[in-house]
Formats: C-alpha cells, sequence, structure tokens
C-alpha cells in the first residue's frame, strides 16, 4: 500500500511504502536519489537501518547518459540480486565505430573485448533507467522524500538534527550526501565547491534525438583532433531514438549548472563548424526533454566525512565521465559504506574510516583515468601538455586496478535482510 502526502504550500511529496514493519536500526537520511543513494538505501535498509532519501527534484529524472559498470561494480550487482533486471534494461550496445568527417571507419571496439570490460562495457545501462530500478528495488522500505531538500543540519556526540527546506524538523543517527558533483550537503558541511572541485578542461553535453541516422547497436563517434572536439550518437533500448554526446575543450566554466537556456548557447557556440553530423544533430537541441551540460570535473578530498555526516559517489570521489568508472565507484562504495557502517556497530568514526580506507586506492586510480583522457584530448600546441602513452604495460595494470582494485568483503556475521546470494568474487 502507498501512501502520498503533500507537506504544506511546497511541491514537496513523501513516498512511504507501509504494509511492512518498519526497520528498528539507525535512523540514516540519504541526500540525493540518482544512483548511489538508492544503491546506498538498498544496503542500508539490509543492514538493519531505517533509511529515509531526500531528493530536490520533484520526480526521477529520466534519460541520461548510458552509464557501465565493468569488473568488481558487477558483482556488487550480483550481490544486490539485480543482475537479471539491469542486464534486461541494458542498451544492448554492441560495440563502438570512430569514424572521420566523412563517416568512414577508423577503429572499432567490440562489448564483448576484454572479458565486457573494455572500452564499450557488456552492462551498459542509461543513467536514467538505473536510477528507476534502484527506486523501485528499494522504495517499498525506504522513505523517499521528493521535492524537498537539507536547508540547515547541527550534530552533537549522538545525532544529527536537519531542518528541510519544506518545513520538517528531524533527527538521524547518521547523514549521507549522495548529490551529485555540485552537492549542496558537501558544501554546507566541508566547505565552497572551489575547495575540491577539480575542472579537468573539458565540457560534456548530451541529450536524446530521434534516430535519424540508422544507429543500429553500434555507436559512432567522431574526433576532431586539431580542436579537441568530438561528436558521438549512441543507441539506447528505444530504437526510435538515439543519444548525443558533445565534448569541447574550456580552460574555464562559468555557466550556471542549472540555466538550460545559456547551455544550449554555449553549445551551439563551441559546436559551430565541426563536422560530420553534428548540424543535423544539433537541429534536435531544442525539443529534447532531456538536455544536460556540465564542465568535466573530479571531486578530490582528504576525508569523506565529518562526525556523523559522510559523502558518497560523485559527491565524494567524483571522477567524471573521462573515467568511465563513476557508476561501478558509486556501487562499490555504497556496498562498502554500509558494510563497514554496521559491521562498527554504527559508530560513525569507525565505520567511516574503514569505507574511506576500502575504497581510497581504488577512488585513485579511477580519477588517474580520467585525467589521462582528458589530457588525451588536449588541442595540440607549442604550450600543450604532451598526449599520453597508452600503450604500456604501466596502463594496463592502471585499467585492472580501477576495475578490480579493491576487495568486497562478505561481512559474514553482519545482519542482511536479503537470502544469501551465490557469489563469483573472493573474499
Amino acid at each position: 500500500m502507498e501512501a502520498v502526502m503533500s507537506v504544506g504550500d511546497s511541491k514537496q511529496e513523501h513516498t512511504i511504502r507501509t504494509g511492512e514493519q518498519r526497520a528498528s536500526g539507525p535512523r540514516v537520511l540519504v541526500a540525493g536519489a540518482s544512483i548511489a543513494g538508492p544503491a546506498l538505501a538498498h544496503w542500508l535498509r539490509r543492514r538493519g537501518a531505517e533509511v529515509t532519501v531526500v531528493e530536490r527534484a520533484a520526480e526521477l529524472r529520466p534519460g541520461g547518459q548510458a552509464v557501465d559498470a565493468r569488473g568488481v561494480a558487477k558483482e556488487v550487482i550480483v550481490r544486490m540480486g539485480l543482475d537479471a533486471a539491469v542486464r534486461a534494461a541494458c542498451t544492448d550496445t554492441a560495440g563502438a565505430h570512430t569514424v572521420d568527417a566523412d563517416g568512414q571507419v577508423l577503429e572499432t571496439f567490440r562489448a564483448d573485448d576484454d572479458g565486457g570490460d573494455g572500452y564499450i562495457a557488456d552492462i551498459e545501462i542509461l543513467r536514467g533507467d538505473l536510477s528507476q530500478l534502484l527506486y523501485d528495488d528499494t522504495r517499498d522500505g525506504v522513505e523517499y522524500v521528493f521535492g524537498d531538500r537539507i536547508a540547515e543540519l547541527a550534530q552533537d556526540a549522538d545525532g544529527v538534527d536537519v531542518v528541510f527546506a519544506g518545513g520538517d524538523r528531524r533527527r538521524f543517527d547518521l547523514v549521507v550526501g549522495a548529490d551529485g558533483l555540485h552537492s549542496a550537503l558537501r558544501a554546507m558541511v566541508f566547505g565552497p565547491h572551489e575547495r575540491f572541485l577539480r575542472h579537468l578542461g573539458h565540457v560534456l553535453a548530451f541529450y536524446s534525438v530521434p534516430n535519424k541516422f540508422g544507429l543500429d547497436r553500434w555507436l559512432l563517434e567522431y574526433q576532431d583532433q586539431e580542436s579537441g572536439r568530438s561528436a558521438l550518437l549512441r543507441p539506447i533500448q528505444d530504437a526510435t531514438r538515439a543519444m548525443a554526446i558533445f565534448s569541447f575543450p574550456s580552460a574555464d566554466f562559468d555557466v550556471d549548472h542549472r540555466d538550460i537556456a545559456a547551455q544550449k548557447v554555449l553549445l551551439r557556440e563551441r559546436m559551430a563548424g565541426l563536422g560530420w553530423l553534428t548540424p543535423d544533430i544539433l537541429a534536435h537541441l531544442d525539443d529534447t526533454p532531456d538536455f544536460y551540460l556540465d564542465q568535466v570535473a573530479q571531486v578530490v578530498m582528504g576525508r569523506w566525512s565529518s562526525g556523523r555526516v559522510g559523502l558518497l559517489g560523485d559527491a565524494a570521489f567524483s571522477s567524471s565521465p573521462m573515467s568511465g568508472q563513476g557508476t561501478g565507484l558509486a556501487l562499490v562504495g555504497a556496498y562498502l559504506l554500509a558494510g563497514e557502517l554496521a559491521a562498527a556497530g554504527w559508530d560513525p568514526a569507525a565505520g567511516f574510516a574503514r569505507y574511506e580506507a576500502r575504497m581510497r586506492s581504488f577512488v585513485e586510480a579511477n580519477q588517474e583515468i580520467g585525467r589521462l583522457n582528458a589530457r588525451s584530448r588536449v588541442v595540440p600546441g607549442p604550450d600543450a601538455e604532451p598526449r599520453p602513452d597508452f600503450t604500456g604495460e604501466w596502463f594496463t595494470e592502471l585499467v585492472g586496478r580501477a576495475i578490480n582494485g579493491v576487495e568486497l568483503p562478505d561481512y559474514a556475521g553482519i545482519p542482511d535482510s536479503a537470502a544469501p546470494i551465490t557469489s563469483s568474487a573472493k573474499p
């Protein structure tokens, strides 16, 4: 049974599933309902916590770019019991072709390369589809609050008092920010964005368009080496649509990440004159339902927690889309954060510290790949940093650490409300 309640005159909406006994464990508030937040809610609830997820948007955001799961992240999906559901929602991309301005194929990558962990992963799903799947998986045992946000918080030795923008005042044992690159909770607790954001010199935009380009399970990418710009078209599950992606170099970025109109003006200006199918793709810019543009940036922090408040996913350790591993980091981080908190008896100091210790080198490997890929797209010039050589053994070793370089404990003896799932990973 579902109860939907509107609170006051605000647009906030509480969705609470009833008909089952609520958890009696610690009360945890999670900010953000994209991927990291619901994934964490899954594991927290299984470990016995009572979870509330607050999301400032009025509803889940659909669409978005395709995200991947590789290596150890695929094992997390198996342990969640969601492998079949995730694979059923995948884009079913067969591979990728890089092309020249005339559309002639230069290089081909297949989804089964490197055991499905290559440039095109065998688990590839639109961000919005994965978000919906995780929400559907958790909504029966987790309280979701849409159209609201944390306005104030104050923590003491025993808990965190939270004031919501909609007027509610509640107390939680722990609060976790999983609210993305521009995390409001991070700014509130840890300091201003500029202290932690590292702009990698590129801007990325993506949006869906009608599939008038004959795409059939193959991604097409055009890169203009002289300008550092690129245009890409990729298939999605809905064969009548396709996802368009543009990137261009930018030493700085001063457009509000919420000002869609200004972002579209910027994209048209920066992509003017780019060949291949660019003009035809830009022709659909004004009628797309899911436009997104932002700087390619990483989040670098010395600590991901402060007292009873912690961070997860892009809010804590964005590796940027250039790494291809943002979703993997979020899924693995959610598993480890919930597990370590429960293993520590929900003591925040011990649980957060162990989570950070397990994740740190994994995060650093993925952030290094993101920086290297950004460097590989620099515009040639006398002062330009040399492009990296990806042919050495050092890069193969780095990729291995970025995909599988973290242990997933079984957390034997830690409460788990789900039936045991056979794991293929070593403890």
